[in-house]
């Protein structure tokens, strides 16, 4: 296990607060991961090489499920479960119209159609309730997001896939190994995927990604579309995509990974601060995430909802704390989309979109830095 003490006391008083910083976090694993780039570097097989089988392996012994393969990215990650679902033209897919672009984008690279059902607004996840009424003859995949790093309403999703013979996908790309009633996500649908862009809770050094599932004949086939559809070499059974991610990447999450734990113990810790200090608040002053009681969050974002938010954003800046925006605009929204815009009413989605607004979020804010946080937030507001 690698060395997971941060420098979390800063050598001089706090006058600003940076976003996301992964310098400390490096220090931490430095040691380890330029030992593991130096061996990639001295054997040589920067592609598929042995610490891609060894970081799937870990990473499958961290989820619980039976599979895993790593992809170039969370966004080729998804292609590769659509793709080998073998949803493609003339199928819909019922997602989420409140998430990061890629999620409604895979659906129409495979030549599908996205379906937004509006969020519910504690989680701000996709709204079990209103999918039932969104399926149609069309409809061959489910496929929620486990939002700012809390999973989606899993039980009640997976009921109605299985009432209508439907697969569910999670987009578990900021949620990787978030609890759910004692299992983790990643491992609560048919196929996940998941996102190691340097920002997400589990980041490598790049772009990067994985898929999980139980399902053995998917996982061969995906397996195949990731290496441009080869059941052996220069022998193309399928379609496929270049949708490896490098041994470089690999190497350098197997090290993060063995931090990974303690980073969420300080993720819930920077949350339960937050949470003490701004509920007091009041929710006519500020809406504080919320986790439900049957499941946890690794805290991908912390994300508030503020009525003035620009305003509140300026003030924070000035007070030396950047926020960001995790959404300004729900996807059926996005111009790419004009022509089926007025198909989908989506009211939670568009409020939540005007309102929230994310604070900084990262294991190695220090306690001082939090507070920092939490003062200027309450001079804001």
């Amino acid at each position: 296990m690698a060395s997971s003490t941060p420098n979390v006391t800063p050598n001089s008083p706090v006058t600003s607060v940076p976003f996301l910083d992964l310098k400390p976090q490096y220090k931490a694993l430095e040691k380890k991961i330029n030992e593991r780039i130096q061996t990639v570097l001295n054997h040589g097989q920067f592609i598929l090489g042995p610490e891609v089988v060894e970081s799937e392996k870990a990473l499958t012994a961290y989820i619980g499920a039976k599979y895993c393969l790593t992809a170039a990215s969370g966004t080729d990650a998804l292609v590769m479960a659509l793709m080998a679902l073998g949803i493609g033209p003339g199928d819909e897919v019922i997602t989420t119209p409140f998430s990061f672009f890629a999620t409604a984008e895979v659906i129409s690279l495979v030549g599908a159609q996205p379906v937004f059902v509006d969020i519910e607004p504690v989680a701000f996840n996709i709204n079990p309730a209103l999918i039932e009424k969104a399926i149609t003859s069309k409809t061959k995949a489910i496929m929620p997001v486990s939002l700012y790093g809390q999973p989606a309403d899993f039980d009640e999703i997976n009921a109605i896939g299985a009432k209508h013979g439907i697969p569910v996908i999670e987009d578990a790309a900021q949620s990787f190994g978030a609890p759910y009633k004692g299992k983790k996500s990643c491992n609560l649908s048919h196929v996940s995927a998941t996102s190691f862009f340097p920002a997400k809770p589990l980041g490598c050094y790049g772009d990067g990604g994985a898929v999980f599932t139980n399902d053995e004949a998917l996982h061969k086939k995906m397996e195949q579309i990731r290496v441009h559809g080869q059941a052996s070499r220069y022998h193309h059974v399928t379609m496929g995509i270049n949708g490896r991610l490098d041994t470089l990447q690999c190497a350098i999450l197997i090290e993060k990974l063995s931090r990974y734990e303690w980073e969420l113990g300080r993720r819930n810790h920077i949350a339960a601060r937050y949470a003490e200090s701004l509920l007091p608040l009041g929710a006519a002053r500020l809406g504080v995430p919320q986790v439900k009681s049957d499941r946890g969050s690794v805290w991908a974002q912390y994300t508030l909802r503020v009525q003035d938010r620009d305003g509140f954003a300026a003030r924070m800046k000035e007070r030396g704390v950047p926020t960001s925006v995790h959404y300004p605009s729900p996807l059926h929204h996005q111009p790419v989309y004009a022509a089926i815009r007025d198909r989908f009413v989506c009211p939670e989605a568009d409020k939540a979109a005007r309102e929230v607004i994310s604070l900084p979020m990262y294991p190695d804010l220090s306690d001082e830095q939090v507070s920092f946080v939490i003062n200027a937030v309450k001079a804001s507001v």
